[in-house]
């Protein structure tokens, strides 16, 4: 079997996260939490911190965050802090580079007096002084002043990430956008994104019980770029096999979305998606003068599940991709009604694994109601080739289409700040925050280099070629099979 993880971080999160499953579904899950920690925990050595009581406590918040985390914390992304205590603490730090010489450019950048020098002529940096500016760093002619910062707060590019009088990682969440680049980035995993996956299996069991609602799986396209161990086709019967009725693409909602996108973009004249919800929580907390600009099309996902509950009110939804803004997504007054959970593919995995189904062995189900265009918004630039699409379709080929695409959230800053001072020549921001679009999310099983080639080769094998076609389909099959 192909390796389904890239760290032993991601493994171990797969393996709390499983077990949690397995005992959610034995209805035992409340009694069991030691049972968990010594599952995982094995043994009386530590294999991966400093003693074995420590390594169990950790466990056991990460059991905690698997059962649905701190549900007094509005944000998806949480710091186990007890797990946050081997990184450096980040700053500017004086490297063996120091040669102690004697022009002592770095003390005389220094307006608060932090740097001093040894018998050596070797300088030392005052932390209780250090406001951390890089005035020193840019002056030393040696490059010996370094900055030295966490690998989460490295991830994070909106510098929602600081230090805790802990010394532990904390998260401003009036600037967090729920994006998760510090969760697979922090290599200790006291980072994690919280499950709702109790509230899914709640979900599954119901439906299998009492048969008092259908429960759809609602799939991103991103999909093909993952579980490389088996095809998309058995993946799909898995899910069938978990208990879910059927299997519906939110590609079809991206169908949906770049048709009605399109229309709105050529009556204003210029647009930034609404498809990421990382990056529209970015658009509002970091530039609220552009909110306005900000298409008011639902997201792919809420679209298409609008549509399956407006043609089956009594049904439930579940949508599974590798986004952990998506969960913060479910949360909104505008489309909590019409999605009841989700589930990263990290999740989906673990589900699969704690009922022992073997998706290898599945025959290989059909997943085919969306368009090439609605399955390449896994990628960046896929939204703005749809859009595209959408405009020709519409014989609309006179409206002059100037997209920019931003492929992570550095190049959405660029792309607004321009455009908020009206120098921006383009039209359209497709505005995605993990690099690579979707494909590259946090709650992806695989984190490796990305080939967008997967993506565009699992559209062209869409049945649909049209995003008309695929559109006209919804109108004539309710039921969406």
């Amino acid at each position: 079997m192909v390796k389904k993880f890239d760290t032993q971080v991601q493994y171990l999160k797969y393996k709390v996260l499983r077990e949690v499953a397995r005992h959610a579904f034995a209805d035992d899950l409340l009694t069991s939490y030691n049972d968990i920690a010594k599952i995982i925990v094995k043994g009386d050595k530590p294999t991966m911190r400093c003693c074995i009581y420590k390594e169990r406590a950790i466990v056991n918040e990460r059991i905690r965050m698997a059962a649905g985390g701190d549900k007094s914390n509005p944000n998806v992304i949480e710091v186990l802090e007890i797990a946050c205590d081997e990184c450096p603490v980040s700053g500017y730090v004086v490297t063996d580079a120091c040669r102690g010489c004697i022009a002592h450019r770095c003390e005389d950048s220094c307006k608060r007096g932090a740097i001093t020098f040894d018998e050596n002529q070797k300088a030392h940096i005052d932390k209780s002084k250090c406001v951390e500016c890089g005035m020193c760093a840019k002056e030393c002619p040696y490059s010996a002043i370094m900055n030295h910062r966490r690998p989460c707060e490295r991830a994070c590019k909106i510098n929602a990430i600081s230090m805790g009088e802990s010394k532990a990682a904390k998260i401003n969440n009036d600037k967090c956008i729920s994006c998760g680049a510090c969760v697979y980035q922090c290599p200790f995993g006291a980072i994690m994104d919280k499950s709702y996956m109790l509230d899914v299996v709640d979900l599954l069991k119901k439906s299998d019980n009492n048969k008092a609602y259908k429960l759809y799986a609602v799939v991103a396209p991103s999909i093909a770029s993952q579980f490389r161990h088996v095809k998309v086709g058995q993946v799909i019967t898995a899910l069938k096999e978990l208990g879910f009725y059927t299997v519906v693409e939110a590609a079809l909602g991206a169908d949906m979305v770049s048709m009605s996108e399109s229309r709105e973009l050529m009556e204003k004249g210029f647009l930034t998606s609404s498809c990421c919800p990382a990056f529209v929580d970015y658009v509002k907390k970091f530039f609220p003068d552009m909110a306005d600009k900000i298409s008011h099309n639902l997201s792919p996902m809420a679209a298409i599940a609008k549509y399956i509950k407006q043609t089956d009110p009594n049904c439930k939804i579940v949508f599974i991709g590798p986004c952990t803004a998506k969960k913060a997504e479910i949360k909104l007054d505008y489309v909590k009604n019409y999605v009841d959970s989700a589930l990263t593919f990290e999740e989906l995995q673990a589900l699969i694994d704690a009922r022992n189904i073997d998706m290898a062995s599945l025959e290989a189900d059909v997943l085919d109601n969306a368009s090439y265009f609605g399955r390449i918004f896994a990628r960046s630039g896929g939204l703005a080739d749809a859009v595209a699409q959408a405009i020709k379709e519409q014989g609309a080929e006179d409206f002059e289409f100037k997209p920019i695409a931003c492929d992570g959230i550095e190049q959405c800053k660029i792309a607004l700040m321009r455009a908020s001072k009206n120098v921006l020549p383009n039209n359209f921001i497709e505005g995605m925050a993990c690099i690579n679009g979707c494909i590259g999310g946090a709650g992806c099983l695989t984190h490796g280099p990305k080939d967008k080639n997967e993506v565009d080769e699992y559209g062209r094998e869409a049945f649909e070629k049209t995003i008309s076609d695929a559109i006209g389909f919804i109108n004539t099959n309710p039921e969406i099979e």
